[in-house]
């Protein structure tokens, strides 16, 4: 199997060896940062009643913490099946927002690694990929670079579960580790607020977010993204068409 039929972009002197160590570079720092996010996670299913095997065996099957924390919220109080199905798939509609956003990028990647990638997918490797490949350089093998930059992700956040099985409720509450979570993403956010369409899409999405916080399923956090996506999109084209350009 390969990457790429054809190289996309490829800047001088670039191959799939650099695109790995660009790869690294960037996804390592993240893969950090998660850990407590995986520890909460893994402490979550515990409290939930899972046994040490389920909880242990889950974060590598169901690879997103928001949903698994919710998840894990909603056994605790008896919560029938289907309604944490239908939560569960609410939260993670947003990942159908990030595949769109990504495809342009990945056109020459053959549809099976795309799919492979799918899985390795977070939110914070999202928002990592769309500010490296707009960057004055990005990566020659876009889909060598996601799969270098998003497994030490995926390494990280599912040992630091499993350390979060095995060590269940002897973390003690004044460590905060739950604190770190919001503190990636912001630290994300603030190097993707280039321009003010940006900008403006991030200050909508998390206006209507809160306020809509109130909605049943997790819609607010949808329904918010939608909207900062639609105030940023018509802000970029009233650019473009004031430039002159299409």
């Amino acid at each position: 199997m390969r990457f790429a039929r054809r190289d996309s972009g490829r800047a001088a002197g670039e191959g799939p060896t650099s695109s790995v160590g660009i790869g690294l570079r960037d996804g390592v720092p993240i893969a950090l940062a998660v850990i407590p996010f995986g520890a909460i996670v893994g402490v979550g299913a515990v409290q939930a009643g899972l046994g040490k095997l389920q909880a242990i065996v889950v974060p590598y099957i169901v690879y997103a913490g928001a949903s698994q924390l919710v998840a894990y919220q909603l056994v605790r109080v008896a919560t029938p099946v289907l309604v944490i199905l239908v939560t569960t798939t609410m939260i993670n509609l947003r990942f159908t927002m990030y595949s769109a956003a990504l495809a342009r990028y990945l056109e020459d990647v053959p549809r099976l690694w795309r799919a492979v990638l799918a899985f390795f997918m977070t939110d914070q490797g999202f928002v990592l990929a769309v500010h490296r490949f707009e960057s004055e350089r990005p990566p020659a093998r876009r889909g060598v670079y996601l799969f270098a930059s998003w497994l030490p992700i995926f390494v990280s956040w599912t040992g630091s579960a499993v350390a979060g099985v095995l060590l269940g409720a002897t973390v003690p509450p004044s460590w905060h580790l739950d604190f770190a979570v919001p503190l990636v993403f912001l630290s994300l956010l603030a190097t993707a607020l280039g321009d003010r369409p940006r900008l403006l899409a991030a200050v909508v999405a998390g206006t209507a977010a809160v306020v809509l916080a109130g909605l049943p399923l997790n819609l607010g956090m949808l329904l918010g993204s939608l909207l900062g996506i639609a105030a940023g999109t018509v802000l970029g084209r009233a650019a473009l068409a004031g430039e002159g350009r299409p």
